[in-house]
């Protein structure tokens, strides 16, 4: 029992980083509810409106496997737009009024956006544009898109062929995710739950935990048989 208590011993230092890091992490998940996390109350809701038929429908493309899957009329920033998806992700923004391709959001739309449909959105310190090959690590997702940076820090990511906001990324957040890649043991794209090293590691704390029950009982028995 005395080598089975220094395995644990010395398994116990071994798991103890990991150990520290999961708790840690997840006390830092849980500190704020998850709408706060995620800047909800930046975004300013508005009420949804039913759109008729256009008086002028875009012409849709003729029946083919490459043809849009989705299409989709609604009021954005009280202008009616059409958005047809394709299978392969792209999305192509037409003016329901006319039928015509709105062009992907420039600066001064972006701008426009954010002072209306974000809170302190007309106070923007920076915008700068991102190719979907290579988004920003706190957006990660493979879309055209504007960040903008607000006073407090947080960023703000406009879709540049939709014109809607695809996501809000407070430093609360930003710092949530960075916790979450520790909790998950992947720093890197934040996105692989499994991964070795948190299959090892957990294994490893499973044992550790098993081990220790054991210890615990052969105590108990230990003291009362002295008694």
């Amino acid at each position: 029992m005395r080598r089975y208590a220094r395995w644990h011993i010395w398994l116990g230092w071994l798991i103890g980083g990991p150990l520290l890091l999961w708790t840690a992490s997840g006390v830092v998940m849980v500190l704020k509810p998850i709408e706060e996390v995620r800047g909800n109350d930046l975004r300013i809701e508005r009420p949804k409106k039913t759109i008729a038929t256009p008086p002028n429908p875009v012409a849709l493309p003729a029946a083919s496997s490459d043809g849009p899957i989705e299409y989709r009329t609604f009021v954005q920033r009280r202008t009616a737009v059409t958005l047809l998806s394709f299978a392969d992700g792209r999305v192509e923004r037409y003016s329901a009024a006319t039928g015509r391709p709105i062009p992907p959001m420039d600066e001064s739309e972006a701008r426009a956006a954010l002072s209306s449909d974000i809170r302190g959105g007309e106070a923007v310190s920076s915008l700068r544009a991102f190719p979907a090959s290579a988004p920003p690590l706190d957006f990660r997702k493979p879309v055209d898109v504007w960040q903008a940076t607000l006073p407090d820090g947080a960023h703000v990511y406009l879709n540049r062929h939709t014109g809607e906001i695809e996501a809000v990324r407070t430093r609360w957040w930003r710092f949530y995710d960075f916790m979450w890649g520790l909790h998950i043991m992947d720093l890197r794209t934040r996105e692989d739950a499994h991964n070795p090293f948190t299959i090892a590691f957990g294994i490893l704390a499973f044992l550790g935990t098993l081990m220790g029950f054991v210890l615990l009982f052969r105590r108990r028995r230990a003291r009362a048989a002295a008694r």
